[in-house]
């Protein structure tokens, strides 16, 4: 029997945070504003420019000198991942169900210190995730520039207290940056001219400045990345044909879900936006991960058209008959009937050019109940 694996994305499978846009929403003087727009901004460099090198979730790249004009540390950054993490319905169990079963990774864009957190928090392996790593506090030396005074220098600016390094120039770059920001948050109507803007700052303006080592030296696990993490995974454990299920919910996903289906495994989609959507095999429409608990379990003991032909029969004649017909866990059968008792059963369903667009909405809607409008809508 071929050796399975499970891979998932954080945000959105797992958890309800999108980190990075509450890091910034809580420190960034109208950052959460400023991230929706950079994220808009993302997703045009990656879906119409195709810009190269570039890939999706770079946003989280993008808005590290924000965080450093708002003073954030990686204390700072631990402490507020530590006490803001909430959980999609049932996923701490889903994920120590499917950790004792096979081997389980998370595979993230999000920033490690959030990650570490998590896995801190519901008692996963950190050393199984794959995430984008940030110091803030040391990813840049300013060695370099002219220091006059041992006193760490501060500026106010609209009441809000910028913390920079001794440095005088680096309080003038902070400055800079400021400046931008207020730039950017006057071009977020998505028009060409708006993005000409952002290119202009981010592509010619910041590689001026000092700052922009921040940018450069983080390395985000997203779209490709993603892809060359469920790589590794695969050379670790000597996977062959058929032996990953990949759960994402986002652009950030769209090549290890190809990656997964491309080489006979499950890609589904948890919640999906557009982007999963177009490229996943499976949609699962749930406030509750008891259905990802599901779908692990009969890929963990079968081959990929079992759980195909359960998803088909569950999507067809209802769950209580895909429970009957199907050898599901039945811990899993019970727990699932206690989640849904009285309620409408969630969604597992094939994803085909005629349905595609019904599913997204519902998709759409899901992903929004939960998990709010203003992280909902972001790519």
């Amino acid at each position: 029997m071929v050796k399975k694996v499970f891979i998932t994305d954080c945000e959105g499978p797992l958890t309800l945070n999108d980190n990075a846009y509450e890091l910034a929403d809580e420190f960034i003087e109208d950052g959460g504003k400023l991230f929706k727009i950079i994220s808009r901004f993302d997703d045009y460099l990656v879906d119409d420019v195709k810009l190269e090198n570039y890939h999706a979730g770079d946003t989280l790249k993008l808005i590290v000198p924000f965080y450093k004009l708002a003073g954030l540390t990686n204390e700072k950054m631990i402490k507020f991942s530590r006490e803001n993490i909430y959980l999609v319905d049932g996923s701490d169990d889903t994920l120590r169900f499917a950790n004792e079963l096979i081997d389980s990774f998370i595979v993230s864009t999000s920033y490690g210190q959030y990650i570490e957190a998590l896995c801190n928090y519901i008692d996963f392996p950190f050393q199984n995730t794959y995430h984008t790593q940030l110091d803030v506090d040391g990813a840049t030396n300013f060695n370099q520039f002219d220091k006059k005074s041992d006193n760490v220098s501060s500026i106010t600016n609209n009441s809000q207290t910028i913390v920079g390094d001794k440095s005088p120039k680096f309080i003038e770059e902070l400055k800079k940056v400021d400046e931008f920001r207020k730039i950017i948050l006057e071009h977020g109507e998505e028009t060409e001219d708006d993005f000409n803007v952002l290119y202009d700052i981010f592509f010619n303006e910041f590689p001026k400045l000092e700052i922009n080592k921040y940018i450069e030296s983080v390395k985000t696990v997203g779209g490709k990345g993603k892809q060359i993490a469920v790589e590794d995974i695969v050379d670790k454990l000597d996977l062959g044909q058929g032996s990953i299920i990949y759960m994402g919910d986002s652009i950030t996903d769209v090549e290890p879900l190809q990656y997964a289906r491309d080489n006979g495994g499950l890609s589904v989609s948890f919640n999906g936006n557009e982007y999963p959507m177009n490229v996943a095999e499976i949609a699962v429409i749930s406030d509750h991960t008891i259905v990802s608990s599901i779908l692990i379990d009969l890929h963990s003991r079968f081959d990929k058209e079992y759980v195909l032909d359960f998803i088909r029969e569950y999507s067809q004649k209802g769950p209580n008959a895909a429970f009957e017909d199907f050898e599901v866990d039945y811990s899993l059968v019970e727990k699932f009937e206690k989640v849904f008792y009285n309620k409408e059963a969630p969604i597992i369903e094939i994803i085909t050019d005629d349905n595609r667009e019904y599913l997204l909405k519902l998709s759409k809607e899901m992903r929004n109940s939960i998990r709010g409008k203003d992280i909902g809508g972001l790519g």
